[in-house]
């Protein structure tokens, strides 16, 4: 009798897995995403080292094979740029410029200032503070192309006109989409720490994500927005900016929009369009039925 009963037990067991697969099946949910690429699979080391203002100050850091093992994907930049502006002064302004890319993996944890940082020694000095990153925007414009379903809570996608300087961009005036739910009044969002290095010297860190077509500032709602179970896809990309040359949070914020509003364009050529994803036009070797069409923005 025990083993009949255990038995029994082990055909519930397995009618209710069976029932509740069936379910998240029918309700269109889909638990393994597919990784996807941007086009032409564009690498972050191709965002330029100069733009209008800012300039690369020595090599982009190339890491440890260690070191690139613990940050999950071999698509990442880590760059310093400095201020023209600054350059010839005392202490000229220098961001260290990071971005990752990350896709497929629902179980993905993303790497954060607020975990690494004091995982590594360093001490958090303040709470993190989530602060608008006002970029200039002067060339974004609506994109009419975009329809209604796809436009995000707001009704609006815009786009960014890169700079017609082929010293800037290898694209020189091409128009970018950028995240929904992003444009003039709805800035993009950051999240910044302060931190104690061993000198007694502030430093400060800042990130944003940009995933599955949308933006969000923190690790948790990155994993709404990437793994949303409606999607076939999931990716990432988390941007980043260090600096021990200002003095707040909130001069993090403001100089660093400054620069990221220079390179915001390159930064979306290096992830999917998602409204060619939703449209079913992108990735070409999409499987047949396969698609994004819900577009999850809530």
């Amino acid at each position: 009798m025990p083993g009949a009963v255990r038995w029994v037990a082990l055909f519930v067991l397995l009618g209710s897995a069976v029932s509740l697969f069936g379910l998240i099946a029918s309700a269109g949910f889909n638990l393994k995403k597919t990784p996807i690429y941007p086009r032409d699979n564009r690498q972050l080391s191709s965002i330029p080292a100069d733009t209008e203002n800012w300039t690369r100050l020595g090599s982009d850091r190339i890491e440890s094979p260690d070191i690139v093992e613990t940050l999950g994907t071999e698509n990442y930049l880590t760059r310093t740029y400095v201020r023209r502006s600054d350059m010839s002064g005392e202490t000229p302004m220098v961001i260290e410029f990071h971005a990752a890319y990350y896709t497929g993996g629902i179980d993905t944890v993303p790497h954060v200032p607020e975990r690494c940082f004091v995982g590594g020694g360093l001490q958090q000095s303040k709470s993190s503070r989530v602060l608008d990153l006002d970029l200039g925007g002067s060339s974004w414009i609506v994109d009419r192309s975009v329809e209604p379903e796809f436009a995000g809570v707001d009704g609006a996608i815009y786009s960014v006109r890169l700079p017609n300087d082929t010293a800037f961009t290898d694209a020189p005036g091409l128009r970018v989409r950028l995240p929904r739910g992003v444009g003039p009044d709805s800035p993009f969002r950051i999240k910044c720490s302060e931190f104690s290095l061993p000198d007694g010297r502030a430093f400060y860190a800042g990130y944003f994500f940009i995933a599955n077509g949308g933006t969000v500032a923190s690790a948790n709602g990155v994993r709404e927005l990437a793994f949303d179970l409606s999607a076939d896809y999931a990716y990432y990309l988390k941007v980043q900016v260090n600096s021990a040359t200002v003095g707040s949070m909130e001069e993090l914020a403001e100089v660093s929009a400054g620069l990221i509003d220079e390179l915001i364009g390159e930064v979306m050529r290096c992830v999917p369009d998602w409204v060619e994803v939703q449209r079913g036009d992108f990735p070409e070797d999409r499987a047949e039925g396969s698609g994004d069409a819900d577009p999850g923005v809530g």
